[in-house]
């Protein structure tokens, strides 16, 4: 089996509500709101930029019709981390890659088709 090189091999994706592990690295929450009934101190969040969720208004909008509008929800969000601020942000979890493993925590259940998976590919240059 071929060994994975590059931050697609330091990149993981998990649910924050999911117990901490030792393997995670660098915990970044990557959900705008702050995930219901999960205490701070439980979450083990080192960064929070908010910059790199989706908009109050994109998520809103998406979560109206979300089978209808995913292919506009991919286009919109990736326009919004072409935002100086949000390339900032990009910037810095790559270098976090390539020193180590970085997780994703989100309250979503299901990455495909979710803000995290776009982030990920965006993360890891495979658009």
């Amino acid at each position: 089996m071929p060994t994975r090189r590059g931050p697609a091999a330091n990149l993981r994706m998990r649910r924050v509500y999911e117990p901490a592990s030792p393997d995670d690295g660098l915990r970044v929450l990557v959900d705008r709101l702050w995930p219901r009934g999960l205490a701070k101190e439980r979450a083990h969040v080192a960064r929070w930029p908010k910059e790199l969720t989706p908009s109050t208004e994109l998520r809103r909008w998406y979560h109206e019709a979300p089978e209808q509008r995913h292919e506009q929800f991919v286009a919109r969000y990736e326009a919004e981390l072409d935002d100086p601020a949000a390339q900032q942000a990009l910037t810095g979890l790559r270098q976090a890659l390539r020193e180590g493993t970085v997780t994703l925590l989100t309250a979503v259940k299901e990455f495909p088709g979710s803000h995290v998976d776009v982030l990920a590919r965006r993360l890891t240059g495979k658009e």
